[in-house]
C-alpha cells in the first residue's frame, strides 16, 4: 500500500507558551518514586560524579532505600488532583492561558511528565514556529535553569525545530516581588505575625558557587528586593537554605540550623515564606511545614507558620504574563 504524506501544519506566527517546572512522581508510592529519582538524579546538572561511580550507588543503594521514606513524605501532601507541585503548575498555565486569549500556553516538566522534550515536538508539529520557555526557577542555577536549556538545545538540533528561547531569570521581576510582598501582608492580616521572617531558597553545593554559578547572587537580589517591599528592618528577618543532599558543603545558613538556633534563643513564632519556590511541592509543603516546623518545637519554639507560594492565585499569574508578554516583545 502507497504510504500516504501527511501535509505539514499551517505555520503559527505568534509565539508558543511553555511553563515548565522541575517534575513530580505520578503518584505516592515507591515505584512512581523510584522512576522519577531516577530520571532526576542521572541528569549530570544534578549530580556530576562520574557514571562509573555514582550509577552503582544510585540504583544499588540510594534509589531503592530512599524511595520509599520518599514516598511516605509524598504521601502526607498528596492532593486529590494529584501531587501538589504538578496541580498548580497546571492551574498556572491555565490563569496564563486565560489572560493570553492569543497565545497557546502549555506546561511541562523537566522530569517526569508530561515531558519538556515532547512538549517541544508536539508544538512543532502543530505548526509553531516560536516558543518561549517559561523555567519556573526564578533564580538562575547551573543545576535547574541549564538543565532546561540542555533539553532545548537537543530539540533545537532536531529537524523542523521551531526557534526557542528560553527566560533566564526573573529574580527580582517588580510584579513577582510585589505578589509575593502581598501574600505574606495577607497572611500576617489573616494569622498575625511572628517574631521574625525566615526566606528559605533550595540550597546547591558551594562549589557550584564558587565555580561561578549565579544562583547565590540572586536568592540574595530576591531577599533584598522583598526585604525593602515590605520595609522590614535588620533583625526582622533571615535569609536560609534547605533540602541538602549529600555529605558535601552546601550553601549556608541551613534552615532547619536556622530554625533550630531560633527556637533555642527563645522564640515563639517563626514565619517561613520560600520565595525560590513559585509553586508549592514537597520540599515548601513536607520539609518546611511539616518536618522543620518539627524541628522548632522541639528546639523551644511553639509555631512555625508557613506562607503558602504564589501558586496560581491571580497576582502571580498576573506577573508571569508581564514577563512573557515583554520577552515576546523584545524577541518580535
Amino acid at each position: 500500500m502507497p504510504s500516504v504524506t501527511r501535509p505539514a501544519a499551517p505555520a503559527v506566527a505568534a509565539p508558543a507558551i511553555v511553563v515548565v517546572n522541575l517534575g513530580t512522581p505520578e503518584a505516592p508510592t515507591a515505584a512512581a518514586v523510584r522512576r522519577y529519582l531516577a530520571e532526576f538524579l542521572h541528569d549530570h546538572r544534578v549530580v556530576q560524579l562520574s557514571r562509573w561511580l555514582w550509577c552503582p550507588l544510585l540504583h544499588g543503594v540510594i534509589l531503592p532505600f530512599r524511595s520509599p521514606r520518599v514516598a511516605r513524605k509524598y504521601a502526607a501532601v498528596w492532593m486529590d488532583d494529584g501531587s501538589p507541585l504538578a496541580v498548580y503548575t497546571r492551574r498556572l498555565a491555565s490563569a496564563m492561558q486565560a489572560r493570553l486569549p492569543g497565545r497557546h500556553v502549555v506546561h511541562a516538566m523537566r522530569y517526569g511528565e508530561p515531558k519538556l522534550a515532547d512538549c517541544l515536538r508536539r508544538l512543532r508539529a502543530q505548526g509553531h514556529a516560536k516558543v518561549l520557555v517559561l523555567p519556573l526557577y526564578p533564580q538562575y542555577s547551573t543545576t535547574t535553569t541549564a538543565s532546561v536549556t540542555d533539553v532545548i538545545d537537543a530539540v533545537s538540533r532536531e529537524s523542523g525545530s521551531p526557534e526557542i528561547r528560553c527566560v533566564r531569570a526573573y529574580a527580582t521581576d517588580p510584579g513577582v516581588i510585589a505578589a509575593l510582598a502581598d501574600s505574606i501582608r495577607s497572611h500576617w492580616q489573616v494569622h498575625g505575625r511572628g517574631e521574625t521572617l525566615v526566606l528559605s531558597f533550595h540550597g546547591i553545593p558551594q562549589r557550584l558557587v564558587d565555580a561561578g554559578d549565579p544562583y547565590a547572587a540572586q536568592c540574595e537580589a530576591t531577599v533584598a528586593a522583598l526585604v525593602e517591599t515590605l520595609g522590614l528592618q535588620d533583625g526582622q528577618w533571615l535569609h536560609a537554605y534547605q533540602s541538602r543532599f549529600g555529605r558535601e558543603q552546601w550553601l549556608q545558613p541551613a534552615t532547619d540550623a536556622t530554625l533550630r538556633q531560633l527556637g533555642a534563643a527563645g522564640l515563639k513564632r517563626v514565619d517561613v515564606v520560600c520565595p525560590g519556590f513559585p509553586v508549592d511541592c514537597l520540599e515548601t509543603l513536607e520539609e518546611i511545614s511539616l518536618q522543620n516546623a518539627g524541628v522548632f518545637r522541639a528546639s523551644g519554639g511553639e509555631e512555625l507558620s508557613y506562607i503558602p507560594c504564589l501558586n496560581d492565585t491571580p497576582d502571580h499569574a498576573d506577573a508571569l504574563v508581564e514577563i512573557v508578554q515583554r520577552e515576546i516583545d523584545a524577541w518580535q
